[in-house]
Formats: structure tokens, sequence, C-alpha cells
């Protein structure tokens, strides 16, 4: 038994969920990948996978095994993507996590001029607005915005996002109502409410110049209104057919707040801003890939 090929099969039977997707990706048999994993378990002493008709389960021993194994198995394949094209030519499977939106918005142009640069990597990009486990889902990288409270990752700020409030053109004026000048004008508004923001309805702004209070002081205030959801590009959808104002990323509306299609509407109360950062587990953190694509992002969202 090919003790390295046995690891990289348990590792991606792992990380795709089933022995059929893992054989599939490797050109494979079912039969074939299963009795490769139980020969491993047969030379460890040891079950690592608990199967069942409708799902694999790792056991608490191969929970530990696969942790260290998708480490190997990452180092080696670094190692020989980079003995077989030389230091300088990077290849091989790059896995990349991204919210949904920011990841079709912003992240898929810089995804698409790296894999032009690099024509040996090939990136394997997953979209989701939930949490995402990057050991255990074998991530090479997460794209995320705001704080890290976890420590135990390696994180590298690439760029800032700025929020604001936003609305439609002629949203105030087709519905009879002034423009909010501060944010406790808020309550009297339509407001869209993004549930994935860690705070939820409560809004934080900075006052600018000319807003009466000292430049710099932060004031939130809790809005309500009758569309919330999960969803960037729901939120994107109301504004831009009128249904209320958001507390949005001004990335989001990039085109329109150009055109003049959208509007901030409290130009002088600006949301804090939060960093991008690239956030990569402690064993990924010397790959050439993950360190050329935060390159490559930092340079195309402009870190700060």
């Amino acid at each position: 038994m090919d003790r390295l090929q046995a690891m990289q099969t348990l590792v991606r039977v792992v990380e795709l969920g089933s022995f059929s997707a893992a054989a599939r990706e490797l050109g494979s048999t079912q039969s074939a990948v299963s009795k490769q994993v139980a020969a491993l378990e047969k030379a460890l002493g040891a079950q690592l996978l608990a199967r069942s008709t409708r799902a694999l389960k790792l056991t608490e021993a191969g929970g530990r095994y696969v942790e260290q194994a998708r480490r190997l198995v990452a180092e080696v394949a670094e190692a020989e993507g980079e003995l077989r094209e030389g230091e300088h030519r990077l290849q091989g499977w790059l896995r990349v996590a991204a919210s949904v939106t920011f990841g079709r918005m912003k992240l898929m142009p810089l995804v698409r001029s790296f894999l032009a640069a690099h024509p040996g990597v090939k990136v394997d990009l997953r979209l989701d607005d939930g949490f995402i486990d990057l050991i255990e889902q074998g991530i090479d990288l997460a794209v995320r915005i705001g704080e890290q409270p976890d420590s135990s990752f390696v994180a590298r700020r690439v760029g800032t996002t700025h929020r604001a409030v936003v609305a439609c053109r002629g949203y105030f004026e087709a519905r009879g109502v002034e423009a909010p000048r501060e944010p406790a004008d808020l309550a009297q508004h339509e407001c869209l409410v993004y549930s994935e923001l860690r705070t939820g309805p409560i809004w934080t702004f900075e006052a600018g110049p000319e807003t009466g209070v000292a430049a710099g002081s932060l004031v939130s205030v809790r809005v309500g209104g009758r569309l919330r959801t999960n969803s960037g590009e729901a939120v994107r959808e109301a504004v831009l057919s009128g249904m209320g104002l958001a507390y949005a990323p001004t990335w989001l509306f990039d085109r329109e707040l150009a055109s003049g299609e959208v509007e901030l509407a409290m130009p002088r109360w600006l949301g804090r801003s939060l960093p991008i950062q690239l956030v990569s587990p402690p064993q990924r953190r010397q790959s050439g890939k993950v360190k050329a694509f935060g390159d490559h992002l930092s340079a195309g969202l402009g870190a700060g």
C-alpha cells in the first residue's frame, strides 16, 4: 500500500463527504477507494471512518489523523509542485472560500486575472454566506470581512470595505418623505435588514463634518422594516427596486453610485470601515499559491 496515496484518498473522501464523490474526482471506482481506506485503517490498527448507509463520519481517532494527514498532503503537494515546475511557477489546486455576493461581484474578476497570470494553478472557489470550517473543508484561504476572532489562523489585510445608507434615485420623492439627516431619522423609514451583519438591526455610524456632533463620534440606532434577509444579493435587488434603505458596503453598488442610480442617503454619516482579510490555516501560510493570491488581491482591492 502506498501510504501517502492512501492518506490523499482519505482526505478527499472526508472533504467531499462520500467514497463515490472521491472516486469520481480521483478517476477511480468507489470499491477501490473504499478498499484503499480500509487498508489504511488496517495498517494503523484504528477505525478512521464510521460508515452508514446515509453518511460518513470521522471517529475521534479519525479526526485527529485526518487533521495531520491533510497538513502532510498539502506540504507534499506544494513541494512536488515546486520541484516539477520550478519555484517561479505555481501549480495545483487553490481552495478559496468567500461570501456569495462579495465572491461574485468583487472576487471573481480577480480570480479570472489570477488564473490568466498563473496557467498552472486551478481554483476551487466555495461561495457561502454561512460559516465555513476552513480545516474541515480543506480550504487554503478564505476572504472575510471584519475582524477575525480566531487568533490561531493567519490573517492578512488586503483591503477595506466601507458601509453607508443607500437608496435608489427617486425613492424619497416617490414615497413623499424626506431623506434622513441623522441616524435617529431612520426610525421613520423602511430599512432593509441584512441578518448576516453581526449587529443585525443595530446600525452604527461615525459622525463626519457638519453633523453637529464631534467628528469621529459613534452613534448606534436600532432600525426596523418589513424585509430581513441573509442574502446580500436580495438586499441589492430590494434597494434597486425601491423597497427601502440599506446599510450596505458601497462596493455592492459601485456602478449605480457612479451613475447616480443609487445615492448615499446620509453622506455626512458613514458606517464604520471594516478590513477585508485573507485568512488561512497556519499550515498553509508558507504556500507559494496563498502568498501569490494574497498579493494579487491586495493589488486589486487596494489594501489600506
